[in-house]
């Protein structure tokens, strides 16, 4: 039996009296595009965030690649590459500087910085200060950062939202070529027409807790019902509480 790329075992994470994350359990496989998807207050930036080792879980397990991220933290973090929202980017490095201490940092090769900005459409403006950038162009040096060197999990909180649609594209090519080497690639989104075009998994949150798992022939079948497929599905699961 091939072992999990991450799991995650009853992860449960609270805010005071507010739980954000309600004891939530799943694997997640390489090779596998998985979306996360659920309303704003959901707990899936958490959720992301205490996979990467940012958050410290209430209670719970979290493995990466094998290695106990409350255990061994320091290995764990290195095989994990996290896209925040907003990015957090060195504001005084040039985009090659950021992407390069990130690079350094996991022990990639050389090459990889040239690499994987020129895959995403960065290597025009390298030079350029992080401070000075728009939001897409943040966006993009955050997945950059994300993809670079010997990650096996990727995990991105809504990361393709402000990009240009060849930047989407190009962004959509390099995570299915990450998965392809095989990570496993986690993205929280609210674009479900992306979702329908290259997921292999969907995930839905709903107030700290899973709420469908969908994958192999039930997703197939779910995405045979045509472009509207996950959107119904959505609906069929989240209410629409309006704005509190």
């Amino acid at each position: 039996m091939v072992a999990p790329v991450a799991a995650v075992d009853s992860l449960a994470i609270h805010y005071g009296r507010r739980e954000a994350v309600a004891g939530i359990s799943f694997e997640l496989a390489a090779r596998e595009i998985v979306w996360l998807l659920g309303p704003n207050g959901a707990g899936k930036s958490t959720t992301l965030a205490a996979i990467a080792g940012a958050v410290r879980p209430t209670r719970g397990r979290i493995a990466v690649a094998g290695e106990d991220m409350a255990g061994a933290p320091r290995t764990a973090r290195s095989r994990v590459g996290f896209a925040d929202q907003p990015p957090a980017l060195y504001e005084f490095f040039t985009v090659a500087e950021h992407v390069g201490f990130v690079a350094e940092a996991r022990g990639a090769a050389s090459d990889e910085v040239g690499a994987v900005l020129g895959e995403l459409g960065l290597d025009k403006i390298a030079e350029r200060p992080c401070r000075e950038l728009s939001f897409g162009m943040r966006q993009r040096v955050g997945l950059a950062a994300a993809l670079v060197g010997p990650v096996e999990l990727v995990l991105l909180d809504e990361t393709l939202n402000g990009l240009d649609p060849h930047a989407a594209r190009a962004a959509r090519a390099a995570l299915r070529a990450r998965a392809d080497r095989g990570a496993a690639v986690v993205m929280s989104t609210h674009l479900l027409g992306v979702a329908e075009r290259m997921c292999d998994r969907i995930l839905v949150m709903d107030k700290g807790k899973l709420v469908a798992d969908k994958r192999g022939d039930e997703l197939a079948a779910l995405l045979a019902g045509g472009p509207s497929a996950i959107e119904e599905l959505y609906v069929g699961l989240i209410a629409d509480e309006g704005v509190a």
